[in-house]
């Protein structure tokens, strides 16, 4: 095997890892804004440095060997490692530089976490933030973020979070009052089996459930879908719920806007379902500096 040291060596392992966490060249060029043909040279590359083939290509799927799985397991450190000790030397005592990378879902882009990055930047002038809007269930560290951002019932175990945003959300329904005046009103959850729906689904393609809650019971309805929009889409599904095309249940937060102006109107509150608000979460064994001030934000922010 040739040696793979340097700069190039590190770049090429870099891209292996992101092929590798989006299964995809083309997905992976498009996120090191790199071009397909680039990200498969330097694959090939790493390849014959080692003499052995990290992935199985078809022209459908790119699936890594039980060799690649075993590099991504052992370099996945080591590259976090190294990141945070550049970062570390970027950074001072009087300023934080480098960047904040972060694996986060986009349920918190559209009034958690903006706010908060702007209150942030504007304290660390000197650092970029980095941010992978994803709403598959990923490990942040392998996909080559210093921490992401989920719901609680999605954090490993293993993980350090740290609360961030709201502690508590609930899961509202609307219409707008157009339609109701058209199509009725509902009385109760098992009503909204005769009414046109809004759903929203996530990457994977499971819908989002429709889950209420009313004195320690809880009901789940799963009514047909008359429009069906990925979670990416959640704003266009809220004004096609203004315009009248059907009952939506998503964040209260996203909809408490459009009820103060009578757009939707909340139907059912006292079956409004609540739960646990974001976490930002790491691994316990690295912590760089940008990610140490932004924990040491949130707790201000906190107190």
């Amino acid at each position: 095997m040739a040696n793979n040291n340097g700069a190039a060596g590190m770049e090429n392992l870099s891209i292996f890892l992101t092929v590798l966490n989006e299964r995809s060249f083309r997905t992976a060029a498009k996120q090191l804004g790199l071009s397909p043909s680039t990200v498969s040279e330097k694959v090939s590359a790493l390849e014959r440095e080692l003499g052995i083939p990290l992935f199985i290509r078809t022209t459908r799927s790119v699936t890594a060997t039980a060799a690649g799985l075993a590099l991504a397991e052992r370099i996945t450190p080591l590259l976090t490692e190294m990141r945070a000790a550049l970062n570390d030397v970027a950074s001072s005592q009087q300023s934080v530089r480098g960047v904040l990378k972060l694996n986060v879902t986009g349920a918190v882009m559209v009034d958690i976490l903006p706010p908060l990055l702007d209150r942030f930047l504007s304290r660390h002038p000197q650092l970029r933030v980095e941010l992978m809007v994803d709403d598959r269930l990923v490990d942040a560290t392998l996909a080559g973020c210093d921490a992401g951002i989920r719901y609680g019932e999605h954090l490993a175990k293993d993980t350090i979070a740290v609360p961030i945003g709201p502690r508590t959300q609930r899961l509202a329904l609307a219409a707008a009052p157009g339609y109701l005046a058209s199509s009725g009103s509902v009385a109760h959850p098992a009503d909204l089996l005769e009414h046109a729906c809004i759903r929203l689904k996530y990457s994977s393609g499971a819908l989002i459930p429709w889950e209420f809650e009313r004195a320690g019971k809880t009901f789940i309805v799963d009514p047909p879908g008359r429009l069906t929009i990925g979670v990416n889409g959640a704003s266009a599904a809220i004004d096609l719920a203004r315009s009248g095309k059907g009952i939506l249940a998503t964040f209260e937060n996203w909809l408490q806007p459009h009820f103060a102006t009578g757009d939707l109107q909340p139907l059912l509150p006292e079956w409004w379902l609540a739960f646990e608000g974001p976490w930002l979460y790491f691994s316990s064994r690295f912590k760089t500096a940008p990610l140490r001030a932004f924990v040491d934000f949130l707790k201000e922010e906190r107190e």
